[in-house]
């Protein structure tokens, strides 16, 4: 038998864009009968003041709201919001908070959060994603099922940036597809109707959440996760694996960074945009090297016209501008694949 301040079930809820009012929303469908620990992440900068996100959340609920500590002691009808640029993982019992490497450029992770969960607590996890952009939170929702556990997705109809749960709605089987004012209630109900079976958590979720909480891993971690690609990480350069038993593509690297193939994809954009520009920037001064020193040889009259290097300046600009057109193209097509 469970003492009162333990908590049975477990809560894990992952938003982004427009997720703080829609945590402030759901929060406020939450009563002292809520059988459960809830454990919240919200994507926000390194540098947000935390302590303020969650005086906000705190106004709209009557359950008791705190940033954790690492080892804390995991507490029923108790919110949990993860502290900015820190992992924010579950164990049986206790909360770790890390400095691990970026999960889809975030950290706190949604997928980190909803992955250590169902490793400890398995059938016994509620995973709930709210509004937000691309398909973070897919892949922890899809680990949280194969584990046994609820998967509730925000109505996207009703989200301000729908991107997050009809990516879970097309990838995982949902349970619930709700407006945020319906969770509450049907999670009491839902907790007191009966009580969850544990099940045995497949290998690779509680290997990826072992990898997450000692923020370290190493070649044969990988290689039980899946098979090298010849694609490198964006953040550190290592040879990226694709992970195998994942429901959309996700590649992880030896350090620990990991990318749906969306955000790798995005990415990648990124940085050939960025290599476009300095190749811009670097014929850009080529070619006014080029006509100060034609400018100089007329001046100067020393035997030259300076019109050669007239001439191979015009070369140049034709070449800005085609790279320049590359980059026009580039944005055009990555804003169509993402719509």
């Amino acid at each position: 038998m469970m003492e009162h301040d333990e908590a049975k079930n477990i809560i894990t809820i992952g938003t982004s864009a427009g997720g703080i009012a829609a945590v402030s929303r759901l929060m406020a469908t939450f009563n002292l009968d809520l059988d459960a620990a809830v454990f919240v992440v919200i994507h926000v900068s390194r540098m947000s003041m935390t302590e303020v996100i969650l005086n906000t959340i705190q106004r709209h609920t009557v359950l008791k709201c705190v940033i954790p500590k690492d080892q804390q002691r995991i507490e029923n009808k108790t919110i949990y919001l993860a502290p900015a640029d820190h992992h924010m993982l579950i164990e049986k019992g206790t909360i770790s908070i890390t400095k691990g490497a970026y999960e889809n450029h975030w950290r706190p992770s949604i997928d980190v959060l909803f992955r250590s969960a169902a490793a400890s607590y398995n059938a016994c996890v509620t995973g709930i994603i709210l509004t937000g952009l691309l398909d973070d939170g897919t892949s922890g929702m899809h680990a949280i099922k194969r584990s046994g556990g609820l998967c509730i997705v925000q109505d996207p109809a009703e989200a301000d940036f729908p991107d997050m749960p009809n990516s879970v709605i097309h990838q995982v089987d949902v349970d619930y597809k709700l407006s945020v004012n319906e969770m509450g209630y049907i999670l009491t109900d839902l907790f007191t109707r009966g009580s969850c079976t544990e099940i045995e958590v497949p290998a690779d979720i509680k290997l990826e959440a072992q990898i997450a909480k000692r923020m370290t891993s190493s070649l044969n971690d990988n290689l039980q996760l899946g098979e090298p690609t010849s694609l490198t990480c964006p953040d550190c350069g290592g040879v990226l694996v694709k992970v195998n038993q994942d429901i959309i593509p996700r590649y992880r690297c030896y350090t620990g960074h990991t990318f749906t193939g969306k955000i790798l994809e995005e990415a990648q954009l990124n940085g050939i945009e960025d290599s476009l520009w300095v190749a811009i920037r670097m014929l850009e001064e080529r070619k006014n090297l080029l006509l100060n020193m034609g400018k100089y040889e007329l001046d100067a009259n020393q035997g030259q016209s300076g019109s050669g290097k007239q001439k191979h300046a015009e070369e140049i600009q034709v070449h800005v501008d085609r790279l320049k057109g590359v980059l026009m193209e580039l944005g055009t097509n990555n804003e169509a694949s993402n719509n």
